[in-house]
């Protein structure tokens, strides 16, 4: 069954009555290659634990579920669980789960707090989805602060989101110093909208992350506090945006500038992650 064949995809939802829904972002993808990059990014072990989010019809599920692996497969959609059923069908590793990502928790426990959780007892797992372009970056920072971050995470999202995620000076931006605190990111490869169905208006891009040791919360309380007062106004100046929002001295804040070689007029894209961290440090004790 190829599941990247639209002919058989719209056979598929015309059967059971279903649609692409703009709402919950359904872009089906029609690319062969683009699966299997994103399995041979995921370097899935027989023994591994993989959480699909959104997986519509299966095309991933089923390349996912050949690798022999235990696939999770989260779903919204109640019609295109009944479509999921029958695509998957002829393999025993795959569970589906009708749930909202959004509300949803993957941790050692069944229930955390209000949200439902995925149990996985104290086994580590990997993320591989094709992820709705408009709640990607939600999850993800989800799953990187949570308590029990995945291995690894391979996703399909925005082609422009996944190069601000990895970008470095002098166009480091909030979301990319955000993410690259917790994760090292890198792009794998880019998939033309020709590629999905229904097309969607913007390019996609493979990323892979792979989290770091969860830093103290100390540490990330300042990290953020630092780079959320920086790149408050990014047009001006560092040393400004840092003496308004955090309320220091300007002659205190170019003396650690001048300690870490940032040049007085730099801006907070300038700033690579380690400055970054260095800065937060010593803005901490101040």
């Amino acid at each position: 069954m190829d599941l990247t064949n639209k002919a058989i995809i719209k056979e598929l939802l015309e059967k059971y009555n279903a649609k692409p829904e703009k709402y919950l972002g359904q872009h089906f993808i029609l690319s062969k290659n683009a699966l299997l990059k994103m399995i041979a990014a995921a370097e899935i072990k027989k023994s591994d634990t993989i959480v699909e989010i959104g997986p519509g019809p299966g095309a991933l599920t089923r390349e996912l579920a050949k690798t022999g692996a235990q696939i999770i497969a989260i779903e919204k959609d109640p019609l295109m669980i009944e479509i999921l059923k029958e695509t998957t069908a002829d393999f025993k590793n795959v569970k589906i789960v009708r749930a909202d990502a959004r509300q949803l928790s993957v941790s050692d426990t069944d229930r955390k707090g209000d949200k439902m959780g995925i149990n996985l007892g104290k086994a580590g797992y990997k993320i591989v989805a094709n992820l709705p372009y408009n709640i990607a970056t939600f999850l993800i920072r989800s799953w990187l602060e949570s308590e029990n971050p995945p291995e690894k995470m391979v996703l399909m999202i925005q082609k422009e989101v996944a190069q601000r995620m990895v970008a470095r000076p002098p166009r480091m931006n909030l979301l990319g110093a955000s993410v690259q605190f917790y994760a090292d990111a890198k792009i794998v490869g880019y998939v033309p909208k020709e590629m999905f169905w229904p097309r969607p208006k913007v390019e996609s891009a493979i990323i892979k992350l792979i989290p770091k040791e969860k830093p103290a919360s100390e540490t990330a309380s300042a990290f953020f506090s630092a780079v959320k007062a920086g790149f408050s106004q990014p047009r001006k100046q560092l040393l400004g945006n840092l003496s308004k929002k955090l309320n220091l001295p300007r002659d205190e804040l170019l003396k650690i500038f001048q300690d870490f070689n940032i040049p007085a007029a730099a801006r907070a894209e300038n700033l690579d992650l380690n400055q970054w961290l260095k800065l937060a440090a010593k803005l901490i004790h101040k």
